[in-house]
């Protein structure tokens, strides 16, 4: 016998049809929870985040978004899974890790996206959706498409430094964005007192120019008022773009996730809670308003079981994933034909490295219209090394952005361009400060299409290195942090002619590619570059120099150093290989040159401990041991970091023991 609901329900122009679909939009969520947590119990599933408790949130804010706007949901939103109608066989493979889940085993439970259906999923560092919501907005606002986003936070996640930077973004650039912070009060078992000391998180609008009338709490145990709230923020962004935060007051009934249990919630909790069931209470006030009736209610429990038995059904009987270690290595990647496009011309022109750099930026911004630009000052002032000047004038404010100083931010708005078939360049000032991108470089752009096939057509420059007296936060060489990292992209010109060629060709590529200037280069070099627009293919390595004594593999300024050291020691004969791109290393040049030299220095600027030299070492030693007249040598910077004052960074810098290490490998 149905119960009187606690929740004030009221239709507010909803028709009966409507109601009816909230009901089972709501009711699915919740039986396939009840069925996944006897699952758990029988050792079916290895973990279940619940949102038990909190479906009237995903439910209601799925149903109130169209079909083709973009959701970014998060653990306890099982609901915007199922109101996208996600094949429910293939949902449930994908908690089982098998072939068939969204990830291919790959990945777990809600981890994952599917463009298809206009999700894109979390990763497990709370907050790095928020700033990809910013770039799905931004895309949206940019193709004057009106459309909506909605992205969630929980209140634990809003503590992150993501959440800021994305909220803020959003309000400068006014994007077609709604940021829902589902508010149940505690993060895994940290109590709200402990994690914030606000009243409630709609007072934190004020603080990014966000009105009072777009900071909007909501009963999120109330889906009609969930569906209302969310239906009119959507479409007043839409015809109006501009950020909203939607707080949804609610409560899990169930523990972070199940294994935690819920032993640290005051005595009294849950139950207090229960009362207030989103989907009971829903149920009920169904019954009462004479809209349904008890055999309703038993006929579609039952619909909605069987299609959930077979559904699992068809999960459990699909095969266990037989290891493919070629398919696992080939999913690293989105297909991209690596070829060189040749100089539409013969005429070359001489530039300098920087102008060469501006050169390709100047010529894919033209080829592609769907490329936009992001930095901090790279509008207007044409960024600190002046590398963009003038673009504005040329290209518009839309496309050429300066930024707010929030690199995890602009990154994940590089991804979220990306989503909407989009490419972006994120400019780093200076590489160092990548360190504030780092998450969303490592752990989303590398990782996202081994994990659900999605590409990330980002590019980020990395203005980099030291000998120009800059410190130790200006001057870093931080490319080996980045190489052992699969998915990514590195490129590491030295030469204009390769800078230009790269550039281009990283623009071309739909993967993410962190691309790497040497700022002492910038003016110091200059040479004879094809003009119009070429392209020089990713992992071919480039030999400056022939020789038969030795070989000197290096790459960015190191190239310089080798090229100065051979100009001064006429008599040493060396095969000096610059490696052009990092990421993928063109092993095939160094082990010919290895095998048919015989001695081999890797020099590098970076630090000596964990740098790249140790593993194309390690490489050499491998496939060319019988080959070797002496160890492999390694020549680098110092195990310190890089100091400020100019004598002190020569003596710190590889540069310094180049030609001790040589006569070392030439000696031994």
């Amino acid at each position: 016998m149905a119960q009187k609901p606690i929740i004030k329900f009221k239709k507010s122009g909803l028709n009966n049809n409507q109601l009816l679909e909230l009901y089972k939009a709501i009711l699915t969520p919740r039986l396939i929870e009840e069925k996944m947590l006897s699952q758990l119990r029988l050792g079916k599933i290895s973990k279940w985040f619940s949102s038990y408790g909190q479906e009237a949130i995903s439910v209601g804010v799925t149903l109130a978004m169209q079909p083709e706007e973009f959701i970014l949901p998060m653990h306890r939103n099982l609901g915007v899974f199922t109101g996208r109608g996600l094949e429910l066989s293939q949902l449930f493979a994908q908690f089982q890790g098998k072939a068939n889940g969204f990830t291919k085993g790959r990945d777990r439970s809600f981890h994952f996206g599917t463009k298809a259906h206009h999700v894109v999923g979390m990763i497990s560092h709370l907050g790095p959706q928020l700033g990809i919501a910013d770039g799905i907005a931004l895309a949206n606002k940019l193709s004057n498409q009106k459309k909506a986003t909605i992205v969630f936070c929980g209140d634990g996640g809003a503590s992150e430094g993501d959440f800021h930077e994305a909220l803020n973004t959003a309000a400068v650039w006014d994007l077609p964005v709604i940021f829902g912070i589902e508010n149940n009060s505690w993060g895994l078992s940290t109590p709200s007192r402990e994690q914030f000391r606000c009243k409630q998180f709609i007072d934190k609008a004020i603080g990014y120019g966000i009105p009072a009338e777009d900071a909007i709490q909501v009963d999120g145990n109330n889906i009609i008022e969930v569906f209302n709230a969310v239906s009119k923020a959507a479409e007043s962004i839409r015809q109006r773009p501009r950020p909203i935060i939607m707080e949804f007051m609610t409560f899990r009934l169930r523990g972070h996730e199940e294994a935690s249990g819920t032993k640290y919630y005051p005595e009294g909790l849950i139950e207090e809670w229960e009362k207030k069931d989103p989907v009971t209470n829903f149920e009920w006030w169904l019954l009462e308003q004479g809209i349904i009736d008890e055999k309703y209610v038993l006929d579609l429990r039952n619909h909605l079981k069987k299609e959930i038995n077979d559904a699992l059904k068809i999960a459990y009987d699909e095969p266990n994933i037989v290891p493919d270690a070629e398919l696992e290595c080939s999913d690293l990647f989105a297909p991209f034909d690596n070829n060189a496009i040749a100089p539409s011309t013969a005429t070359r022109t001489d530039l300098r490295f920087i102008d060469a750099i501006t050169d390709a930026l100047r010529l894919s911004m033209k080829r592609h219209d769907n490329l936009v630009l992001m930095g901090q000052d790279i509008a207007e002032y044409g960024g600190v090394f002046k590398v963009t000047e003038g673009f504005v004038n040329d290209f518009g404010k839309d496309r050429v952005r300066n930024t707010p100083l929030c690199e995890s931010a602009i990154v994940g708005a590089g991804l979220g361009l990306s989503m909407k078939g989009y490419k972006a360049m994120v400019e780093m000032q200076f590489a160092d400060f990548v360190t504030c991108g780092f998450n969303q470089i490592v752990n989303n752009l590398a990782k996202l299409h081994y994990r659900w096939n999605e590409n990330a057509d980002v590019v980020v420059r990395m203005p980099t290195g030291a000998s120009v007296a800059a410190g130790p936060f200006h001057s870093q060489s931080n490319e080996a942090w980045f190489f052992h990292v699969a998915g990514l992209k590195i490129a590491y010109p030295a030469f204009p002619e390769d800078a230009k060629g790269l550039l281009c060709q990283a623009f071309e590529d739909p993967n993410p590619v962190l691309f790497f200037e040497h700022k002492a280069l910038y003016r110091s070099i200059s040479n004879e570059v094809p003009d119009g627009f070429y392209t020089i293919p990713f992992g071919q390595a480039r030999k400056v120099r022939e020789g038969q004594q030795c070989t000197i593999v290096t790459y960015g300024l190191g190239v310089h150093w080798a090229m100065h050291y051979l100009d001064q020691n006429a008599d040493v004969k060396a095969d000096l290989i610059d490696l052009r791109t990092l990421a993928p290393l063109d092993t095939k040049t160094i082990f010919e040159s290895a095998k048919k030299t015989g001695r081999v220095l890797v020099l590098h600027e970076d630090n000596l401990t964990g740098g790249i030299g140790g593993e194309i070492s390690a490489l050499i030693t491998e496939h060319c041991f019988e080959y070797l007249d002496a160890p492999v040598l390694r020549c680098a910077s110092m195990d310190t970091p890089i100091p400020f004052n100019a004598e002190l960074e020569k003596q710190y810098l590889a540069n310094a023991q180049l030609d001790a290490a040589m006569k070392k490998l030439l000696n031994f």
